[in-house]
């Protein structure tokens, strides 16, 4: 099959198919006599792979640890353990941070309980005061996401 029947029949991206090849992700096609490449059911079931990684949150990095593994079953699972469990502290600790921000907004939606003039509205007043107490302390290193839970790239 050609790129474009591999993207609709994976839901895939064709620049996400070509990212993937680039970075050793996806093993390139061979192509044809008019440089069409060429793709079977192993790049269907390899990017399936990649797809579901990548609905996990996985990192691109994590991935290829995975797939490395994935082309040598005779290695111990010892590493692709760790892995996991190193990804499942993330999304531990994102999960913590998203209750932080859930109480955050509660917190500010709490300040205006009743529709009134935008002028008085305890939300944007909220807003404003947590903006200006930020910019204060943009010098200090932000907290933001969990080191290493997105790695970059998302594709």
């Amino acid at each position: 099959m050609k790129i474009g029947q591999l993207a609709k029949a994976t839901g895939t991206q064709v620049e996400n198919i070509r990212f993937y090849e680039t970075e050793g992700l996806l093993p390139k096609a061979p192509r044809t006599d008019s440089n069409y490449r060429v793709y079977d059911d192993t790049h269907v079931s390899r990017l399936a792979f990649i797809r579901h990684c990548r609905s996990l949150d996985m990192t691109l990095a994590e991935i290829k640890v995975l797939l490395r593994f994935k082309d040598s079953p005779e290695q111990t699972c010892e590493e692709v353990n760790a892995l996991l469990d190193e990804h499942i502290g993330h999304v531990a600790a994102r999960i913590r941070e998203l209750k932080e921000l859930q109480t955050e907004l509660k917190g500010l939606r709490e300040q205006c309980g009743v529709a009134r003039d935008a002028g008085v509205c305890g939300i944007l007043g909220g807003l404003d005061r947590a903006a200006s107490n930020n910019s204060r302390a943009a010098s200090k290193p932000h907290a933001g996401h969990v080191k290493g839970s997105h790695g970059g790239l998302a594709r």
